[in-house]
């Protein structure tokens, strides 16, 4: 008679833990769906603003945080920095509305290892997903196109230096119509350190007037 051979122990590999930062519950069920979907991966937690996301990484340093770029009308991409120091083991993938190749090079400068936009096909967020957490930058083809042609020109433009999370909250201020007084109220600083922080916004966005600053605020996602 045959005997059975005992079952030989697999060496499992651990699944890599994911973070959704998305101020949209629809979206991040969505997502959460389509994750489940891969064996490797496994959604940990959900946050819906900037400081949440601080939390939920300090607290599950996950493999991969999926982050979008505006949380409660509060833009994302000045802690990119931030929050790899909070959490040293984690890829960011960036999962966002700005089509910009401006964005995504600012991003992917201050640490962030994927950019994808929002409209892309399910199967798009699963691979990069997939490769942002084996260690792979990933860009969406089309959109790395596009940062490829504009790095090539030899009269690109010097891409602007990031805000700080204090500059944009004065920005987000100030396109919102508060004034000087107002926002050192608000932030429980003098009217002399705004003022500095509205020149260091001024210098490093190369933005004078306030219809300019509007602008520029909105083309972060830092106001409506």
């Amino acid at each position: 008679m045959d005997v059975q051979s005992p079952d030989v122990e697999r060496s499992i590999s651990p699944k890599t833990t994911v973070v959704l930062a998305d101020d949209h519950l629809v979206v991040r069920a969505g997502m959460r769906l389509l994750l489940s979907q891969d064996p490797a991966l496994e959604v940990v937690a959900e946050s819906s603003s900037v400081p949440e996301t601080f939390d939920m990484v300090r607290e599950y340093r996950p493999g991969v945080l999926v982050l979008d770029l505006t949380l409660a009308g509060r833009s994302s991409l000045p802690v990119i920095p931030e929050l790899l120091t909070a959490s040293p083991g984690t890829r960011i993938l960036v999962l966002t509305m700005q089509e910009d190749p401006a964005f995504a090079r600012a991003a992917l400068r201050s640490g962030a290892s994927g950019y994808l936009l929002k409209e892309a096909a399910a199967e798009e967020l699963l691979a990069a997903a997939r490769h942002v957490a084996g260690g792979s930058t990933y860009v969406q083809p089309a959109l790395g196109a596009r940062l490829a042609v504009e790095g090539a020109g030899p009269q690109r433009a010097a891409e602007p230096e990031p805000l700080t999370e204090r500059e944009a909250e004065v920005l987000s201020l100030l396109a919102l119509g508060h004034t000087n007084q107002e926002i050192a109220q608000r932030l429980y600083v003098s009217v002399r350190t705004v003022e500095n922080f509205r020149a260091r916004i001024r210098d490093k966005l190369g933005k004078e007037t306030r219809a300019e600053l509007i602008a520029a605020a909105r083309e972060r996602g830092l106001v409506a």
